[in-house]
């Protein structure tokens, strides 16, 4: 098994992750890691040619995870270079990904592309959440919202992912989304503390692991005859 891992800061936490599954997969496998910075179509460029070094096989999964937000309430306050650097991260790293990788998985007839969107695609979860919620660890109030450039560069991949997939089912090559909400132990969420008013309008009443986004991952690597789709992650939030 070839495995290629990619960090933009923390290399830390990803020598950690090569350890644990170094531990937990039976069998050889051959793991690199590449620091890049998605905004950068040159370092996207360099890191496929890395990949393509190190590794004697071509890329046959996709999972394109990178993703970028920041809370700005009001539109007037969203500045351009901000909007595209949302964009460029968000939509534009995984095209780039893509349009790098097809070709290959177009030659050996077999491919799994895999988008982490979020649930703001269509408007919904965090960014259907409007008012103020208190937040434990700090003395002011925190606006739990994601801002317009993000979910619309969110819906871009939706929307993306549905297009491809149409376009490259005839090789075999399955594309998919999913759509996580109000998943803890993560940078936007750290607990249920933190969203105390906000666990109360799941459905399930609790928030979600990032295990459990990465299951619905796992099966989109193994079963083929999905394609076109977005899983929503959330616990019964639509």
């Amino acid at each position: 098994m070839n495995l290629a891992l990619t960090y933009s800061t923390n290399r830390e936490k990803l020598e950690t992750l090569v350890r644990d599954l170094k531990l937990s997969v039976s069998g050889d496998i051959s793991i690199s890691i590449h620091k890049v910075d998605l905004s950068s179509p040159s370092e996207i460029a360099s890191l496929l040619n890395d990949i393509k070094q190190q590794h004697t096989q071509s890329v046959g999964i996709l999972v394109a995870n990178a993703g970028y937000g920041k809370r700005i309430v009001n539109i007037c306050d969203i500045e351009l270079d901000q909007f595209e650097h949302t964009f460029n991260v968000n939509l534009r790293a995984p095209f780039l990904l893509v349009k790098g990788l097809v070709n290959s998985m177009q030659a050996e007839r077999w491919g799994r592309i895999i988008f982490i969107s979020s649930i703001a695609a269509s408007g919904g979860g965090i960014n259907g959440c409007r008012g103020f919620l208190s937040a434990p660890s700090k003395s002011s109030e925190t606006l739990l919202t994601i801002t317009i450039d993000y979910a619309a560069s969110k819906g871009g991949l939706t929307g993306m992912m549905k297009n491809l997939a149409s376009r490259l089912a005839q090789y075999n090559i399955s594309v998919n989304d999913v759509s996580p909400a109000m998943i803890e132990n993560t940078g936007i969420i750290p607990s249920a503390a933190f969203v105390p008013e906000v666990v109360h309008t799941i459905p399930l009443g609790r928030l979600g692991d990032p295990s459990e986004v990465a299951n619905v991952v796992t099966m989109f690597t193994k079963t083929g005859y999905v394609t076109g789709q977005s899983v929503v992650a959330g616990g019964g939030l639509r």
